[in-house]
């Protein structure tokens, strides 16, 4: 089975996007910045590091400090399909992701984007 494109995608590259989702919806890249530390374990400093590297979404996840375990507890429709259902655990991973900037775009409350 080959792997799919977004794997081999830079973080860098999709990042000003996730950006632009929060920010026109009121939201800052602060807030982008904090859900992206809470789900991966990465402090602002290594989440800068990976961006100014180029590392795809592949090595970003794999190399990851830390997955935040409450992540098991995001749920929901992405791109038409249920993130709890989604098998391959690299591109769950990424879908949290997503999910975590829609739902700051949305106007959640961070309490309850990072499922406190």
């Amino acid at each position: 089975m080959t792997k799919h494109r977004i794997y081999s995608v830079s973080v860098a590259s999709v990042y000003p996007h996730y950006i632009a989702k929060a920010e026109k919806k009121g939201r800052t890249k602060a807030e982008v910045d904090q859900i992206i530390c809470w789900l991966t374990g990465h402090s602002p400093a290594t989440f800068a590091e990976q961006l100014e590297k180029k590392t795809s979404f592949e090595d970003f996840f794999a190399q990851a400090p830390g997955m935040n375990p409450a992540r098991s507890l995001i749920t929901g429709m992405i791109c038409g399909v249920r993130v709890e259902d989604i098998e391959d655990t690299t591109m769950r991973e990424i879908r949290y992701l997503d999910k975590l900037v829609d739902e700051l775009a949305k106007g959640k409350a961070m309490e309850k984007i990072m499922r406190q």
